[in-house]
């Protein structure tokens, strides 16, 4: 029996995506060099304030694939509450941060 894998929206945004989160490691990679090296606190707290918007995007990026792939399709098929309130559950947990 052959396995289907979904293929879901933002696959097609996937390099980007892998760029960005590339790009999100090496700050990662960055924050921790100027922690070692005993760097000045709020120089440290900026790059976290960039990481953090940068992880924002990406996790945007991706609600809105889901909005215009899964939410979208589910909605066609009369089945879209579940995904509805999945999705209205994610973006409570986002905001309460």
């Amino acid at each position: 029996m052959a396995t289907v894998t979904r293929q879901y929206r933002y696959t097609r945004e996937k390099p980007s995506l892998l760029t960005r989160m590339k790009k999100i490691e090496g700050q990662a990679k960055g924050i921790q060099q100027m922690i070692e090296e005993d760097r000045y606190c709020i120089d440290i707290v900026q790059q976290l304030t960039a990481l953090s918007s940068a992880a924002d995007e990406v996790a945007l990026l991706i609600l809105e694939n889901h909005i215009e792939g899964c939410v979208t399709e589910a909605i066609r098929e009369h089945h879209g509450e579940a995904h509805i309130q999945e999705l209205m559950k994610t973006i409570r947990k986002t905001l309460k941060r």
